[in-house]
């Protein structure tokens, strides 16, 4: 891990185990040029990749053709309407009504460790093991100053980047955008790979071509949405799993976002990522800053699968929190799918001792608890136990619960109001709402206007007075619906395009006034299954409910997705009954568990119904979290076979960081007849260690599994599984 910066030369070189960052100042106005990032270099000086030299030239040069500088010059933070017709990364509005605005340099900052970004969630690290830099740069005419933030995170191959604004003027300027980070390259034949979907079909992973112009993934919808995800790649044509270059770029925030691909006509990229600019507006009064969200970029040089784990050792060593990062999380079930509303405390005691039988830890209570919530259509905001359902009150049943010998967990969807409320009758002007308009339900139900601190406060006082009240130690953080009808009766008309932004930074508030609180608690975030599964989510909880879809067949493409940036304890999990509640699937009982394996892992299903003969697998599954659920969660994640790309099975691997144990999950989506059995090449392995196959009793070197292969074992029927589990001898 080294920042250096070579004065003479005007030249910042960071430096990671494997990739090297370069940034060059202009001699004559202090222009912050990008050089270079890819594999390690050496050399310092190659700011020759600026073109300077070229036409057009610098404009202490030929400021004839500063026009033509601007729009080809490399930059690092490129400024607005000034001649770089490109995407910029930041615009303004002043109060002359003028949106120019460019960063120059003024100054720099090397420090180890990493500074906070207040508000926000952010990577984190000690000053052994990150490194920081702060290029300052100003724009004196609109009175504005800048601190573009650079942390290396040398043992994980990551930089990360950020941007402070802070008015420097006499009058008020509004921001009208600020990405996080920027990135000029030459094109060569990178394709961009994003992860898009729907509910129930989140994060699958979509490469295209790029061609000239703006390409882009986003979230216009207060969340980071079920439909696209904030984060890209530039990966090479022929990029495989293990070969290849890769840039990843990831987004720590929970909103609305735009991550873009821009091919211009002298065939070079540019990469912008940051907060969407529509509908977005902040009015920056003088002396007041501005902290954008943290960008996460990693090279690989060696395929796809170096960029996942660079993401994964990331997450898992500097980004979760949570006491239960290097802790397996308890087995639950979720009484959701067993009874929907339709429960009573009779009922939830009866699944708990069914579950305690089978070596289940945790029952975890779902929507229909509070208020007079008996379908989705009311309560939302009244967040006091029903005792109709739960006579006694919820004591009584945590109580009855732990007793049976079970922890206890329980669901809120706290930032949503719905209008047949005690709360919407005594507040409506807490719902998000345009004057003059017919606010828009979604799910029946409006949004809490959570940039006003008053109900920023209520929110968190009902949820922390029911844990409070008895020994609740999960907590399920749901939100079901996306943002519409951007109006705050709370914030003036100059700030209404600040809503969206304050909306997020007060979920942030809240779960970390819940953390804090309640440090041991697990804390599990949810969006109608995936709609909020990002980085920033992760900060504040160290598992994210992956997708309302369960069915064991379509999580295979939603899990690879999703592994492919996030580590595998990160997914929330879980076996299903069947016929699927979604798909209508029917999968082996025992294929569900192999799936939900690669999660936190448990269980969505009425255990008093289920066969007996699926009953009987349940704590045999149980075992297998037990005996392999610390490999999953700390070992290195590799995809050997893709049901996505060959239509007829999928296979992944974990592999212990020492290399002396490792778990491969194959699953037989479609059988076929009067073949011969399939070759599986592994991964990961230690070439020159010997291990053994505990499934067969055969031994053999990591390099003869790796590169001669194995068989797969003999799976019949459509949707069987096996695991293939190895020790070193």
């Amino acid at each position: 891990m080294k920042i250096t910066y070579q004065e003479e030369k005007r030249i910042f070189k960071l430096d990671t185990a494997h990739t090297s960052y370069i940034i060059g100042i202009t001699d004559d106005e202090g222009f912050i040029g990008h050089v270079y990032y890819g594999a390690y270099i050496r050399d310092e000086d190659v700011t020759y990749l600026l073109r300077t030299g070229e036409r057009p030239l610098v404009p202490s040069v030929n400021n004839r053709e500063r026009g033509a500088f601007y729009d080809t010059f490399p930059c690092e933070y490129p400024g607005n309407g000034l001649g770089d017709y490109r995407e910029s990364a930041v615009a303004i509005l002043d109060q002359n009504g003028n949106t120019a605005v460019q960063p120059l340099y003024t100054g720099y900052r090397i420090c180890d460790g990493k500074p906070e970004i207040p508000g926000l969630p952010a990577t984190f690290g000690t000053e052994k093991e990150c490194q920081t830099l702060e290029i300052t740069a100003e724009d004196a005419v609109c009175g504005l100053a800048f601190s573009l933030y650079y942390t290396v995170f040398a043992d994980v191959d990551v930089i990360t980047r950020s941007v402070r604004i802070r008015n420097t003027g006499k009058a008020p300027v509004y921001l009208t955008k600020v990405m996080s980070a920027a990135l000029d390259m030459d094109a060569e034949d990178y394709q961009m790979l994003t992860l898009c979907g729907s509910w129930a079909r989140e994060r699958v992973a979509e490469r295209r071509p790029i061609g000239h112009g703006r390409q882009s993934v986003g979230s216009t919808r207060g969340e980071s949405s079920h439909q696209e995800h904030p984060f890209l790649a530039l990966v090479n044509k022929h990029a495989t799993e293990d070969a290849g270059s890769v840039y990843g770029f990831h987004f720590v925030y929970s909103g609305n976002f735009l991550a873009q691909v821009e091919k211009n006509q002298y065939d070079s990229l540019r990469v912008v990522m940051g907060i969407h600019p529509q509908d977005f507006k902040w009015k920056l009064n003088p002396n007041e800053t501005f902290c954008a969200p943290e960008a996460v970029l990693t090279y690989s040089g060696s395929g796809l699968g170096t960029m996942t784990r660079n993401l994964h050792d990331l997450y898992r060593k500097h980004l979760i929190r949570s006491p239960y990062r290097n802790q397996k999380r308890p087995v639950l079930i979720n009484n959701w799918e067993a009874t929907y509303f339709d429960f009573d405390t009779k009922k939830l005691l009866a699944i708990a001792r069914e579950a305690k039988r089978c070596g289940i830890e945790m029952l975890v209570m779902d929507d229909g608890w509070f208020g007079r919530r008996n379908n989705d259509d009311c309560s939302l905001g009244d967040w006091t136990v029903n005792e109709e359902k739960l006579p006694g009150g919820l004591k009584h049943l945590v109580d009855e619960v732990n007793r049976i010998g079970l922890k206890f967990g329980i669901w809120f969807e706290p930032e949503m109001i719905s209008p047949d409320s005690e709360l919407y009758r005594a507040h409506p002007d807490w719902a998000i709402a345009l004057p003059e308009r017919e606010p828009v339900r979604s799910r029946n139900q409006y949004v809490l206007d959570l940039s006003r601190p008053e109900v920023v406060d209520y929110v968190y006082e009902a949820v922390a007075s029911v844990l409070r009240s008895a020994n609740v130690e999960y907590v399920k953080w749901d939100m079901n619906r996306q943002l519409t009808d951007l109006g705050s009766v709370y914030l003036g008309a100059e700030r209404q395009g600040e809503l969206l932004h304050r909306y997020v930074l007060a979920v942030y508030e809240l779960q970390e006034r819940l953390t804090r609180e309640f440090p041991n608690l697990l804390l599990e975030n949810c969006s109608g299954g995936g709609a909020r599964f990002d980085p920033g989510m992760l900060y504040y909880s160290p598992q994210i409910w992956c997708s309302d879809d369960t069915d064991a067949v379509e999580r295979l493409r939603i899990q690879e997705g999703t592994a492919m940036i996030y580590p595998l304890s990160a997914m929330g999990a879980h076996v299903s009954d069947c016929p699927n509640h979604i798909t209508g699937r029917v999968t082996p009982f025992a294929t569900r568990g192999n799936v939900a394996l690669a999660g936190t892992f448990g269980y969505e299903l009425d255990i008093t119904k289920i066969s007996e003969e699926e009953r009987a697998q349940i704590p045999e599954q149980v075992a297998l979290y037990h005996k392999y659920h610390d490999l999953i969660r700390e070992g290195d994640y590799y995809r050997i076979a893709s049901y996505s790309v060959n239509r007829e099975y999928d296979c992944w691997g974990v592999v212990a960081k020492d290399r002396s144990e490792a778990l491969y999950t194959c699953v037989q989506v479609t059988a076929r007849p009067n073949v011969h059995s399939r070759k599986l090449r592994l991964a990961g392995l230690s070439p020159e260690k010997r291990y053994l196959v505990e499934e067969s009793g055969t031994t053999a070197y990591g390099d003869t599994l790796m590169e001669a292969g194995i068989l797969m074992p003999e799976l019949r029927g459509d949707y069987a599984s096996a695991l293939i589990h190895l020790k070193e001898v």
